[in-house]
């Protein structure tokens, strides 16, 4: 994946709600090594806004962390569509989803966003509301033109290690998922839970990557963590082999 395709995926995790220091730290430091590698090999993950969409901006109180309340869902107008299509492919006992906007969530940016190089059909941030905790499944879709999308974040690069509990894994029709455990513990604000990643490889240079969050601390969270991912590895693995979450061709 070219330089320009990393530090497009940085600016647009600052727009989706990823601390800004932390996309900075992209390439500072040694620091740079390690969240290059995780904004490059999670692709679209981290960068989705559903492209239209339009905000409703019903923000919990600035000052409250969330960490004993849970504030109504900041969900998209006109789009609960799509989270009711995403809801039938998930487990049915994964929680209430509802459609949101990171950047409205944590910045109160309600600017219109388009991400015209995502295609997925379930591209967007879901909240996943569990148990009075706020989780985040945030999936994209990307046709990169490469069978090669970034690096292998199970391997170590520049004294780096590679992520943890990272495993490839090769599928029918020549594609490579996989997945791994993130702890989340970089500098800068909200403070992320920790997750699961899962990326999918296509062999026609399509990636899909998925971010499985226990959600956010701070200002604007909807809610405390979920004390797991919405997801287990196993639900995530079937979620990125699922066809809705491809574009049809």
């Amino acid at each position: 994946m070219s330089n320009d395709v990393h530090e497009l995926l940085g600016r647009a995790a600052d727009e989706a709600g990823q601390p800004a220091t932390s996309t900075r730290a992209v390439y500072a430091g040694a620091a740079r090594v390690r969240l290059r590698r995780r904004v490059g090999v999670s692709v679209a993950a981290v960068a989705v806004v559903a492209a239209g969409a339009v905000a409703v901006p019903s923000l919990a109180p600035k000052g409250d962390t969330g960490e004993t309340t849970v504030a109504a869902p900041v969900e998209l107008a006109g789009n609960k569509g799509r989270a009711q299509d995403l809801a039938k492919v998930l487990p049915k006992d994964v929680g209430d989803i509802a459609q949101v906007s990171l950047s409205v969530i944590i910045k109160g940016d309600t600017s219109q966003k388009e991400m015209e190089h995502l295609q997925g059909p379930l591209d967007g941030h879901f909240s996943v509301r569990k148990d009075g905790g706020v989780g985040y499944l945030v999936i994209g879709y990307m046709n990169t033109g490469s069978p090669v999308a970034g690096s292998d974040p199970c391997k170590s690069a520049q004294g780096v290690p590679g992520m943890a509990d990272c495993v490839n894994e090769k599928v029918p029709g020549g594609g490579v998922l996989t997945t791994w455990s993130d702890s989340m513990d970089y500098e800068g604000a909200p403070k992320w839970g920790r997750e699961l990643v899962g990326r999918l490889v296509l062999k026609d240079g399509g990636v899909l990557s998925i971010r499985d969050s226990t959600g956010f601390k701070g200002e604007r969270a909807q809610g405390p963590l979920l004390k797991t991912p919405p997801l287990t590895r196993a639900q995530l693995r079937t979620l990125l082999l699922s066809p809705e979450l491809l574009p049809k061709k």
